[in-house]
């Protein structure tokens, strides 16, 4: 489980995270909507903690081998 986790789902919640970042950046780049740019905020936020929830419990699995 440590193995899939951290080969496929830990790089996946970081790339999300990259990702709407990347996309907010451009955003405010391009001088869009600050509405638009408030819920890239809030979602890199919340991808974030996900992220963060899937690299420990990777973590606490390798851990538990």
């Amino acid at each position: 489980m440590a193995s899939f986790l951290g080969t496929f789902i830990v790089p996946l919640a970081v790339g999300a995270v990259a990702l709407v970042l990347l996309f907010g950046l451009i955003n405010m780049m391009r001088g869009g909507s600050p509405n638009t740019s408030q819920k890239l905020m809030r979602l890199r936020v919340l991808l974030q903690f996900i992220a963060i929830v899937v690299i420990m419990v990777t973590v606490w699995a390798m851990g538990h081998r």
